[in-house]
């Protein structure tokens, strides 16, 4: 059987509640499938129709939609787990499966009509969050242009989510907003071809005037600051209304990091235990030369990720204890910083452990090749920019500003 075709996917049993062991067993699952493709990824720049369709059954999306959507009431750490547990075995599918849950989150600020015709479409969502598209007025909604670019897992997507600025009718001046988009409605830009996560399909999209109705329209930075959705008619006790938006919504770049830098480690261990050095009379690589050295070194660097990991799933549990929607500066920059501090030791494991296990490592397909990639694209992205975080963090230490967004 093709295993492209959504036909050969995993299935799983549907479920209402949330139970850590079913679901960590279905990230097993998951990557188990995503790493059988990862090279065709790779070479697509796409993931398979398989994956997507063994994300859905594993229910996936469901993880982070409110209850009265289908939601199954996730805890925190076991949700960051399965994460890191599905990149490690492949990131692109730990990347695709973090977008594919915690795209619900922000939906579920949205008006009741608004979240109820995204959640229970049954439809992926993806997102574009940066204001960068025109806005204009028209009648009871808006009119939408621009190019918004990295648009992840765009081809499998029924709707995204795309930034911009616009003066709401109950406002006094224009602010951020989220505007829900059908995918049909957008030209797909081909121009996802890139050093790593390849696999996220993470192309443009074009829009020349779209008709977006109000009710598709969040009004972003109001309703993150608050914790209450738009239109009410939501439960308070939904965790998603209980912490800080951005530093949970952001939370699981660093899952992804953690398993990549996981998978790194191991194939270090495993391939450096069973070498030899040929230009040194064939003597054991793990117990000669600078290896075991080396094996320290990342060793000490994961358990600084690790720690660093329980630190930052710690505090939004506290939050979460206490129902606290908003930060101090501070503790804002604080999770960028964290956030930061964990993508560098993802990319220092990789080029270490690359560099250190030799040429044999290093061709197409082979997994450290592969990891090391995508491992150094992740570091790039701009939710945790390393020189960024800690500069704003160490910033708002002598009383400055975080950052207007991470």
């Amino acid at each position: 059987m093709n295993n492209s075709s959504a036909d050969s996917a995993v299935t799983f049993p549907q479920v209402a509640e949330f139970n850590r062991d079913e679901f960590l067993a279905r990230a097993e699952a998951i990557g188990k499938v995503a790493e059988q493709g990862a090279l065709e990824a790779d070479i697509n720049r796409d993931i398979s129709a398989r994956l997507v369709q063994t994300i859905k059954n594993a229910q996936i999306p469901d993880l982070w939609k409110p209850k009265r959507n289908g939601g199954l009431n996730t805890d925190v750490k076991t949700y960051y787990e399965m994460i890191r547990i599905i990149a490690s075995h492949n990131m692109v599918a730990g990347w695709l499966s973090y977008f594919f849950s915690i795209h619900e989150v922000w939906v579920s600020y949205m008006s009741p009509q608004g979240r109820d015709e995204l959640l229970n479409s049954g439809e992926l969502i993806g997102d574009v969050l940066a204001p960068v598209g025109r806005v204009e007025a028209d009648g009871e909604g808006f009119r939408i242009y621009g190019q918004w670019n990295f648009a992840s897992g765009i081809r499998h997507c029924g709707w995204i989510g795309l930034g911009g600025v616009a003066q709401l009718p109950d406002a006094n001046a224009p602010e951020y907003c989220i505007f829900a988009v059908p995918s049909s409605e957008c030209e797909i830009i081909d121009n996802w071809d890139t050093l790593g996560l390849r696999g996220t399909g993470s192309h443009g999209v074009k829009l020349d005037g779209a008709y977006i109705p109000m009710h598709r329209v969040l009004a972003a930075s109001r309703v993150f600051g608050s914790g209450a959705p738009m239109g009410g008619e939501f439960d308070a006790d939904e965790p998603m209304y209980r912490m800080p938006f951005l530093p949970f919504f952001a939370s699981a770049f660093t899952a992804v990091c953690l398993g990549g830098a996981d998978r790194m480690v191991r194939e270090f261990k495993e391939r450096t235990a069973t070498r030899t050095r040929v230009f040194t009379g064939g003597t054991s690589a793990a117990t000669s030369g600078p290896m075991p050295a080396v094996m320290a070194r990342l060793q000490m660097k994961l358990l600084e990720m690790e720690g660093l990991a329980d630190r930052y799933n710690g505090i939004l549990e506290t939050w979460l204890a206490n129902n606290q929607t908003t930060t101090t500066d501070e503790e804002k920059a604080l999770m960028y910083a964290i956030r930061g501090q964990m993508a560098r030791n993802g990319v220092e494991i990789a080029t270490e452990a690359s560099q250190a296990l030799g040429a044999t490592a290093l061709f197409k397909g082979d997994p450290v090749e592969m990891f090391t990639r995508d491992l150094l694209t992740i570091g790039a992205h701009a939710s945790h920019l390393y020189e960024d975080a800690m500069s704003v963090y160490g910033g708002t230490v002598f009383g400055g500003a975080a950052h207007p967004v991470w």
